[in-house]
This record gives structure tokens, sequence and C-alpha cells, in this order.
């Protein structure tokens, strides 16, 4: 079983080392490039201002964090649900120097860039010259962006978990399995049907019939009958 983790967070800024912090992760779970079911989301309490231009983003101000948990508080449900997963990130390294400086600073290890797949570069190297943004890839494939009013962790990484699977031909995977359980059926069925056998002959072919294969073996190029005799 591949287990995958499809990642996304929401901070302050654009730099934990200007000060700035995660305000929120969300997680949505792969097995197989198949959606779980099971999530992962928490709001987290920056300990400082959000300030105005990332909360029109998010919509996630200093009064709704102020009574949300730390990231220390919260890191161990966090860590148990990724477990040694692999991530799916777009642009990685945004979200990875994020939450790798709480992990740091919160007395953890820092994950390696070596466990996550970033499907910027992969959209990138699909669509050359063309926006790869989030928002585009959604256009693109055609998954409904319809609920996203703002941005929030959990929901882009509902959404990029479409995304990826596009990226990776995820859902032609199952057309691929729906064929291979109709070929397994169709020659199941087929061992099932008794074939007609024509009874043996009882008797020699006519003078009439070894001519007609005569000269029937007379078209046709180095015909293995003859070389039988």
């Amino acid at each position: 079983m591949t287990r995958e983790i499809v990642l996304d967070t929401e901070t302050t800024g654009l730099d934990p080392a200007e000060g700035h912090r995660l305000v929120e992760i969300g997680c949505v779970e792969l097995s197989n490039h198949l959606p779980t079911g099971n999530t992962y989301q928490v709001y987290l309490n920056p300990m400082r201002d959000v300030p105005a231009e990332a909360a029109r983003v998010h919509g996630l101000t200093t009064e709704f964090l102020k009574d949300k948990p730390l990231f220390a508080e919260a890191v161990g449900d966090f860590l148990d649900f990724i477990g040694d997963a692999t991530l799916v990130i777009h642009n990685a390294e945004f979200d990875m120097k994020f939450i790798n400086a709480e992990l740091k600073s919160a007395g953890f290890q820092k994950i390696p860039m070596t466990r996550v797949i970033d499907t910027l570069p992969m959209a990138r190297e699909k669509f050359p010259g063309q926006s790869a943004s989030l928002d585009a890839l959604c256009r693109r494939f055609n998954v409904d962006l319809s609920v996203r009013k703002l941005h929030g962790a959990l929901l882009d990484s509902e959404l990029l978990s479409e995304v990826y699977l596009e990226l990776v031909g995820g859902r032609q995977h199952g057309l691929g399995l729906d064929d291979a359980r109709a070929k397994k059926q169709s020659m199941a069925l087929n061992a099932r049907i008794k074939r007609q056998q024509r009874p043996h002959r009882t008797f020699a072919a006519s003078k009439k019939e070894l001519k007609a294969h005569e000269e029937l073996l007379d078209k046709i190029k180095d015909p293995l009958w003859r070389k039988a005799d």
C-alpha cells in the first residue's frame, strides 16, 4: 500500500525567518492514489498579530486564532497523522520551510525534502509556459472551485488531491482496473461455455475432395501440409 498525505498550510506571511508563523494545517490521506476519506485539520495560535493582507487571503484573524492551540500543543497529533507517508504539496518549499521552522522551535526533527512530492514542478513540466497555480490547474482539470471563497488549508488540500491524481493519471487507474476486471469476467464466462465439437469423420476423403485440397495447396506458398509429407 502506498500512503501519501496531500498537505497545505496557511500562514501570517511569507517567511518564518521574519517572524511569521503557521495559522492552519490541512491534510488529506491517499492510499494507492485514492482518497481514503481521512483528513486532518487544525487552526493554530501564532502568538502574534495576523497582518490584514494575510487575513484577506485566508480569513483567519488574530481574534479568531487567539484561543486556538499552539503548534507545540498540536504537533503530536499532526505527526501521528502524517506518520512516515510521502507528503504531496504544491510549491512545497514554501510550506516546508514553515513546518520545519515550527518543528525546530518545538524541539522536533525537521522533515527532509526527500519525503516530499512537489506538484508545482510536475505541473510546469506537463504544461510548459502555462500558469501552474492551483487555481489554474483546477480550471484545467475541471475541478470544482465554486466552494472556495477564501484560501483554506484543508480545502486547498482537497483540491490539490484531485489535481495531483490528474497529474499522475490517477483517474485513469480506475478505468484500467475496470478493464482488467471486465477481461477477467469475460475469460471466466468463456470457460463456462461448452464449445460444440464436430464429430470425427469415419470415412476417407473422396477423390473430388482430395483434388480440391491439392488445388488449394497450389495457391498457398510453401504449404505446411506438403512439408508433412
